[in-house]
């Protein structure tokens, strides 16, 4: 049952989606993330343990390698779609309540940018470490962000912005989230922001990286 996660775990942090998939190629031929977590399933291990034992272990150790510039963003990618296969399997035991998720993480790109390569790997990789994620996609209003937290109490909320452009209007969104909702937390990120940019504005944390936001969101439900 171990070694069923393991190899798991192994192809959520190859990028080893299915047995079809070529890359990488000393996993050639082999069964990828899809097929192994039917495997998985149908051996009865716990959803639960799928989750926490491979899906979040893989992205883990993806993410840590992304942080120390080991891999780059074409391999986080593969890896985060070898995770999405896992959850596609996984997601009707979100539904049921059968896999307790960690917390909600709302996130999309501010009012005024539309670009979302960043947000959505934030985005794959904050889910494949066990949050429920609401991705209200690019160009979001202030109202849209205030409209989710509202109907998600507690979640966390992540803004990127790609444009310095658009820095003014993470800004305003920043103010007007903790003016309405003063104990939400708000992690921002993107190309052009900084950490001191993020305390200027009253954010909770700024993330130059996917596993960075992970790290955050965790420490927060310890």
């Amino acid at each position: 049952m171990n070694e069923l996660l393991e190899k798991l775990a192994l192809c959520v942090e190859k990028g080893k989606i299915d047995k079809s998939t070529q890359y990488p190629p000393e996993l050639a031929g082999e069964d990828g993330a899809d097929e192994l977590t039917v495997q998985a399933l149908d051996q009865g291990i716990s959803p639960d343990d799928i989750l926490n034992k491979a899906c979040i272990v893989g992205m883990h150790a993806i993410g840590e390698k992304f942080k120390r510039n080991e891999v780059f963003v074409p391999q986080l990618l593969i890896a985060a779609k070898a995770m999405q296969s896992v959850m596609n399997h996984l997601k009707p035991y979100f539904a049921s309540g059968e896999i307790n998720t960690k917390g909600t993480f709302v996130i999309g790109t501010v009012s005024g940018d539309l670009h979302d390569i960043g947000k959505n790997l934030v985005s794959m990789v904050v889910e494949g470490a066990g949050w429920n994620v609401i991705d209200l996609g690019i160009d979001v209003s202030v109202e849209k962000y205030l409209e989710s937290i509202e109907n998600n109490q507690g979640c966390v909320v992540g803004l990127s912005a790609l444009l310095t452009t658009t820095m003014a209007n993470m800004e305003d969104t920043v103010s007007k989230i903790k003016a309405k909702y003063l104990g939400t937390k708000v992690i921002i990120g993107g190309a052009p922001v900084t950490g001191d940019f993020a305390r200027e504005i009253g954010a909770d944390m700024y993330s130059a990286d996917p596993q960075g936001a992970v790290e955050f969101l965790n420490s927060i439900t310890d």
